[in-house]
């Protein structure tokens, strides 16, 4: 677990995520992450990560299960955009990130950049050893 619900309060303070629910909406997050970083974080182990990566990886999780949460409906949609009644609506594709299908905001996935671990080379940037 990247992120505890307390480490998720402090840093998105008015989300609305309940406790309740915090804990499938995190792991749903992880799992974003995981797919963004191309599971070097499970492969090296949270722990042996650096102190600022570790940070970075805890805010952008906070960041994505408060994406998920805001947006769960539109990102568990099969279209990518609609309209009704003259009203459309679909992602602003400036501020989304794609990944290996998941999905997250350029915020979270600069935070993410900022770690080494999204290198699509093998190994990444930052390699522990």
């Amino acid at each position: 677990m990247y992120l505890t619900y307390a480490e998720f309060t402090a840093l998105c303070p008015e989300s609305g995520v309940d406790e309740e629910h915090f804990a499938a909406l995190e792991r749903r997050a992880e799992s974003d992450i995981d797919t963004l970083t191309f599971n070097r974080i499970t492969a090296m182990g949270f722990e042996r990560l650096t102190d600022f990566q570790r940070e970075r990886i805890k805010r952008s999780a906070a960041l994505q299960v408060k994406f998920i949460y805001d947006n769960s409906e539109l990102l568990e949609s099969p279209l990518s955009a609609y309209s009704i009644s003259g009203v459309s609506m679909s992602f602003d594709r400036s501020k989304i990130v794609v990944v290996g299908g998941a999905t997250t905001t350029a915020q979270v996935y600069g935070l993410l950049l900022q770690t080494g671990l999204c290198c699509r080379k093998a190994g990444g940037v930052n390699e522990i050893s």
